[in-house]
């Protein structure tokens, strides 16, 4: 699901402690959003964020951990 952030009110974005610090590879999770995990690209603030539901969230990161 992707929605405007403009429909996320007001949320917290954080970069991901994954992201490397050069500038490629930056993702931004938010804390904030009721039943979902925004996830966005840190380099287009202003873009779409991907909405992770919080169940999914744990085998999402799980999975990204595992290289699949």
């Amino acid at each position: 699901m992707a929605m405007n952030l403009g429909e996320l009110g007001a949320v917290v974005w954080r970069k991901s402690s994954y992201s490397n610090g050069d500038g490629g590879n930056c993702i931004e999770v938010a804390d904030g959003a009721a039943g979902v995990v925004p996830v966005r690209d840190s380099k287009v603030a202003d873009g779409p964020a991907i909405l992770i539901t919080a169940a999914a969230w744990g085998p999402f990161v799980a999975a990204v951990k595992a290289g699949l």
